[in-house]
C-alpha cells in the first residue's frame, strides 16, 4: 500500500510516459528513503524497481522462476553451502533487465554495488544499441538523521507497523496504536551495527560514484529534505542528466 507522504510527494510530480528516464541507480546509505523514493518514480513513470535481493528471492520461492537453467544453477550453489558467485549475480540482473517492462527505463537497487560491477553493467547496456545509459542519483542525509532512523525504529510484530522513538512516537510509548503489541526493535538496528553498515557503504560505493561522476552522470540531492521536495530533486536531476 502506498502510505500518504507518497502519495502527496507524487501528487507534485510529472506522471505518464511523456518522459523516458532510461535506467536510474538511485543511491543512498541506510536509512537515506531509497525505497520510498523508488515507489513514487515507479508510479510517475511507470518502470520496474529492480532489486537483487527481491531477485534472488524470486529465484528461490518462485517455482517457475526456480526451475528456470538461473535458479537451477542458483538452487545447485546454495545447496552445497556457497555464497552465490558475482557472475551469477549479473547473469541473473542481466536477465532481468532483458524483460519487456524495462524498455522504457528501470530504477536499480542494490546492483551495482561496486565498481567492477558498475563496469559490467555499462559495457552489457552499451551492447544493446537502444539502451540509454545508467545514470546516478546518491541521496545525501546527515550522519545523525540517519543514526536516528536506524536506532529509533521500532515495529509492531502483529500488524507490521513502524515507528520511530525520535520521529514517529506511538501513543503509548511501547506499545502499538493499533493493536497493543509491544514493539520491538530489530538486533541489527544499533548503533554499533550501523557504524559498522556505514563504513562497509562508504568503502564499496566510493569508486562507484566517482565512476559516474567522471563520466558526467551523477548527481546527488538533499536527503535531510521532506520527502517531496527530495522527490523533485532526483526528478530534475533525471531530466537534466537526459538533456
Amino acid at each position: 500500500m502506498v502510505g500518504p507522504a507518497i502519495q502527496a510527494a507524487a501528487g507534485a510530480a510529472p506522471a505518464g510516459q511523456t518522459f523516458t528516464p532510461g535506467p536510474i541507480l538511485l543511491m543512498g546509505p541506510p536509512g537515506a528513503g531509497k525505497g520510498t523514493q523508488s515507489k513514487i518514480l515507479m508510479a510517475q513513470w511507470l518502470v520496474p524497481q529492480i532489486s537483487t535481493g527481491d531477485l534472488l528471492r524470486g529465484m528461490r520461492k518462485d517455482p517457475e522462476k526456480s526451475a528456470s537453467p538461473l535458479g537451477q544453477e542458483m538452487r545447485a550453489v546454495m545447496n552445497d553451502g556457497h555464497l552465490i558467485p558475482n557472475e551469477l549475480v549479473e547473469a541473473i540482473v542481466l536477465d532481468r533487465l532483458r524483460q519487456p517492462d524495462t524498455k522504457r527505463g528501470y530504477i536499480l537497487d542494490g546492483f551495482p554495488r561496486t565498481l567492477p560491477q558498475a563496469i559490467w553493467l555499462d559495457r552489457e547496456l552499451s551492447a544493446e544499441n537502444e539502451t540509454l545509459p545508467i545514470i546516478a542519483v546518491n541521496i545525501q542525509v546527515s550522519y545523525t538523521k540517519l543514526l536516528r532512523r536506524i536506532t529509533g525504529r521500532r515495529s509492531c510484530p502483529t500488524c507490521g507497523r513502524i515507528y520511530n522513538t525520535y520521529f514517529c512516537l506511538p501513543e503509548y510509548e511501547t506499545v502499538c496504536d493499533v493493536d497493543g503489541t509491544a514493539l520491538v526493535q530489530r538486533p541489527d538496528d544499533t548503533e554499533e551495527v550501523f557504524a559498522e553498515r556505514m563504513r562497509t557503504y562508504d568503502a564499496m560505493t566510493a569508486p562507484v560514484v566517482e565512476h559516474y561522476q567522471g563520466m558526467a552522470r551523477f548527481a546527488e540531492v538533499n536527503g535531510d529534505l521532506p520527502v517531496g521536495e527530495i522527490t523533485q530533486a532526483i526528478m530534475d536531476a533525471i531530466v537534466r542528466l537526459r538533456s
